[in-house]
């Protein structure tokens, strides 16, 4: 199986951002455990604060892959082009916030990535990307 965990801007800054949401991990440390977590799975990262790059990978992974786990970042908010491109695919899209978005910020509260996605995991922290790889091998 192969599953490709798609992270959007800011989240490479994870364990340096705003630790009081987003924790002290960076991502590429709790990528590495999920590997050992699901040896089983072929799992894979990729991470731009471009939207159109995001994009790009998703139309490129989006008929081949498993599945596709996708934290948008603020893109999840605002982007239309990137709503667009899931719902182009055949991939399942799962979405995954590290953060409860809906305790945040009222514009944080609408996606445009949920109407096309197969679910939508927030809230449980980095725990989220697990909760969403099992999703795919349940």
């Amino acid at each position: 199986m192969n599953i490709i965990i798609i992270n959007g801007p800011n989240l490479n800054l994870l364990g340096k951002r705003e630790p009081e949401i987003y924790g002290s991990a960076t991502f590429e440390d709790y990528f590495k455990e999920l590997q050992e977590q699901f040896p089983n799975v072929n799992l894979s990262y990729y991470q731009s604060n471009v939207e159109g790059e995001l994009i790009n990978k998703i139309q490129e992974v989006g008929f081949d892959y498993d599945g596709i786990i996708l934290n948008a970042g603020a893109y999840t908010h605002t982007s239309i082009g990137i709503g667009d491109a899931i719902k182009a695919i055949t991939t399942a899209v799962v979405e995954v916030h590290i953060s409860n978005t809906f305790g945040r910020e009222a514009f944080r509260h609408q996606s445009y990535i949920s109407p096309n996605a197969k679910g939508v995991i927030l809230g449980f922290g980095m725990q989220s990307y697990q909760l969403a790889i099992q999703s795919f091998i349940a």
